[in-house]
């Protein structure tokens, strides 16, 4: 290999450095620990959410329950969207905000939790995928989305087919799970992007509970003078931004086609 030509893994690594921090974190951790579960490497008993296990001393569960995707190609339709949605968010509505981004997220994720308990879930990486899900497409509710290549519908209903068909795939339990999440969702919508809606983003009431502490910003990373103005252009290790300054940003111009499939676990 001649001297001045990068190495393969180099390239690879750049690539990945390219993906904003949180959405590569939430990527990378579904697949540590999706792929060792799938390869039976790692027991799912040992991941589970198992509340009595919790509070026996077992905390580790509470995370990996987040991250366990199941197997087959429901596992990759779901990091697909996992990736598309939390990208978009993270590059489009918290542009130099990583760490504020990762901050509600981790809020939304505990909401997540207390309303799960009381319906024994195991895993909540359904109701996770929810919520980034819908907001998501709270935020760009004009964009058509496709399910299966058959419907198209707007971005704002998509959160809700999904759903549905969890209900019909899974039963009701499963549409519970996902329910949770879009619930979350809602709620961290209401509290950072209301009253005054996506064109002032971060002015919502939650403004002041949503800001990340400063040691979340040192791990992740922001821009200490970020105001996450709308329209304009941001420069980052992991690559550019622009938000526009009169429309909402939309996740495509002709729609994503998910399918779904089964989930393993008693999800």
């Amino acid at each position: 290999m001649s001297r001045n030509q990068p190495a393969p893994t180099a390239g690879f690594m750049d690539e990945i450095r390219k993906i904003p921090p949180v959405t590569r974190t939430l990527v990378g951790a579904t697949i540590g620990i999706s792929v060792p579960v799938m390869l039976q490497l790692l027991s799912p008993y040992k991941i589970l959410f198992v509340w009595k296990l919790v509070r026996g001393g077992q905390v580790w569960r509470i995370p990996t329950s987040f991250f366990f995707g199941g197997s087959g190609f429901a596992f990759l339709f779901d990091l697909m969207m996992l990736y598309r949605n939390s990208e978009q968010l993270e590059t489009a509505w918290y542009p130099r905000r990583s760490a504020d981004y990762a901050y509600q997220l981790g809020l939304a994720s505990a909401v997540i939790l207390a309303l799960n308990i009381p319906l024994d879930t195991y895993v909540h990486y359904r109701a996770l995928l929810s919520c980034i899900t819908y907001l998501s497409t709270r935020l760009s509710p004009e964009t058509p989305m496709s399910i299966f290549g058959l419907i198209t519908i707007k971005a704002l209903y998509f959160p809700f087919a999904l759903i549905a068909l969890d209900l019909i795939q899974a039963g009701p339990a499963a549409a519970m799970i996902s329910l949770t999440g879009v619930v979350a969702g809602h709620i961290w919508y209401m509290l950072e992007w209301t009253p005054r809606g996506p064109q002032r983003p971060g002015r919502g009431t939650g403004q002041v509970v949503g800001r990340a502490p400063n040691w979340l910003v040192r791990l992740v990373g922001q821009d200490s003078e970020s105001s996450s103005t709308v329209g304009s252009s941001t420069s980052r290790s992991y690559g550019q931004a622009f938000v526009p300054p009169d429309r909402q940003p939309t996740a495509s111009t002709t729609g994503h086609t998910w399918g779904r499939g089964n989930r393993l676990g008693s999800e």
